[in-house]
């Protein structure tokens, strides 16, 4: 998919919004607020164990993205809700961003739990270089950069 070169689809015209749970959720979105993106998807990737029993069961899972899905929606009410279901998240992310057509993916690391922690190593690398879209990391709060 090549969006590069489309003068007709700004950075921030659809925006897919990975988030870990509702407090990440929550601060990821009040983090790209400022910014006043034209649409907004929040992604939650439920990590499935390929051959190997899944962290937590599928029902919790879900629930866990519901809650996501509302901190986001407190935010941005309008914003769209997209559920993948994989072992490999930051895959996951690229395939989510092809599957709704996100003219960027926004991000804010920060410490917590897996998907959290994947913006902040190796993982993170992946996510930055190997994206089809641009990759916008947000600030956090408190900083001054």
């Amino acid at each position: 998919m090549t969006r590069g070169n489309d003068t007709d689809q700004g950075l921030l015209s659809h925006v897919l919004l990975p988030v870990a749970n509702e407090e990440d959720a929550l601060a990821t979105a009040r983090a790209l607020e400022p910014y006043h993106p034209d649409r907004v998807t929040a992604l939650h990737v439920v990590e499935k164990g390929e051959g190997v029993p899944d962290k937590t069961p599928v029902e919790q899972s879900e629930s866990l993205a519901a809650d996501s899905y509302a901190a986001v929606q407190s935010v941005f009410p309008d914003a769209d809700e997209h559920t993948a279901y994989a072992r490999d998240i930051v895959a996951a992310i690229f395939d989510a961003a092809d599957e709704v057509d996100a003219s960027a993916i926004a991000y804010q690391s920060r410490g917590g739990n897996r998907l959290v922690q994947f913006l902040s190593g190796d993982l993170s690398i992946k996510l930055v270089t190997n994206a089809s879209v641009p990759v916008i990391a947000l600030p956090r709060e408190g900083s001054s950069e």
